[in-house]
């Protein structure tokens, strides 16, 4: 059990700091959680406000960017640079925490995975990589985190970029989506990776989180997407402004805006997924359904655009 009471998030049953959340597996220490969903769709934002939101809780947590981009962690620690652990591996040099990690905000451990030289190797390798050096330097044993959460690139589910919920290092996944197609499609593969996984030991899907959301329509495009592949909604997150100001000043709405809306949405949204136990194996469309589905959608949005400029046309 747990809610917002001002500015913080209060987790009963857990006074915050110096207490561990519960393991989600026998032996793992805290609960490791891939957030996934197509380039661009505001996965990191996401994920940087859920972890600030914990850390405000005084949770320990570690945020591992999984995507090539190596901007995960950016409104986390102000922007400064932070190198990767591509680029250090690939300086030859014997790599420790200290030259890979940089503490943001409220203590939060931020690590970039990186990617490959442009034009050179592959990006989903890249992960595997990261994972392996984390796990040799004992990242999880030194720092001993409530929570882990991993931003993982989600356009191509490839072998790489899989690895953080096939290979038993999460055991949950969120997927980011808005309400446009190319979101969705996007969500709906991810779904076919946890469901192909899942029942052999791989993660399963904690839910939806709907994103960048504008239109009056957007959350029951969403919610009915959810409906008919098995899978619940964690949150909402309306598109607003003090989201992209506080990006600018190279920080999370937590910590610019705190007294905000959008921060207590980006609470609530971290208290749902720190108590949330309910993970489902999805059921992805087929590519026909998801088109026949999708054109459905289509006509029933242009019918409720036209009736709201017949209804101004006649005011």
């Amino acid at each position: 059990m747990s809610e917002v009471t001002g500015n913080r998030v209060t987790f009963h049953g857990r006074s915050g700091a110096g207490k561990s959340a519960q393991p989600a597996r026998s032996g793992v220490i805290g609960k490791h959680i891939a957030i996934y969903g197509k380039g661009g769709i505001g996965k990191s934002t996401t994920t940087s406000n859920i972890s600030a939101a914990l850390a405000e809780a005084g949770y320990k947590v570690i945020q591992i960017g999984c995507d090539p981009k190596s901007d995960s962690t950016n409104t986390l620690r102000g922007n400064h640079y932070l190198p990767t652990i591509l680029d250090s591996v690939r300086g030859g040099n014997k790599v420790r925490l200290a030259d890979i990690s940089a503490t943001g905000f409220k203590g939060i451990l931020c690590i970039e995975s990186g990617g490959p030289v442009p034009g050179v190797g592959c990006a989903g390798r890249g992960i595997n990589a990261a994972v392996t050096l984390l796990q040799e330097l004992k990242l999880f044993e030194e720092f001993k985190p409530d929570y882990v959460l991993y931003d993982v690139l989600g356009d191509v589910v490839c072998g790489g970029f899989a690895v953080p919920i096939r290979d038993g290092i999460t055991d949950r996944a969120y997927v980011v989506t808005s309400s446009d197609f190319m979101a969705i499609y996007a969500a709906n593969n991810l779904f076919k990776a946890v469901s192909k996984y899942a029942p052999t030991g791989g993660a399963k899907l904690g839910g939806i989180i709907g994103n960048g959301l504008s239109a009056a329509y957007s959350n029951a495009i969403i919610d009915d997407f959810a409906g008919r592949t098995g899978v619940t909604v964690a949150g909402y997150v309306p598109r607003a402004l003090v989201v992209s100001q506080s990006e600018l000043y190279g920080k999370t709405v937590i910590e610019a805006n705190p007294a905000s809306e959008h921060a207590n949405i980006y609470r609530r949204l971290a208290k749902h997924i720190a108590g949330n136990d309910d993970l489902v194996i999805p059921h992805p469309l087929g590519v026909s359904d998801l088109r026949d589905w999708a054109r459905d959608w289509g006509d029933r949005v242009f019918n409720l655009e036209a009736g709201a400029v017949a209804d101004r046309v006649a005011a």
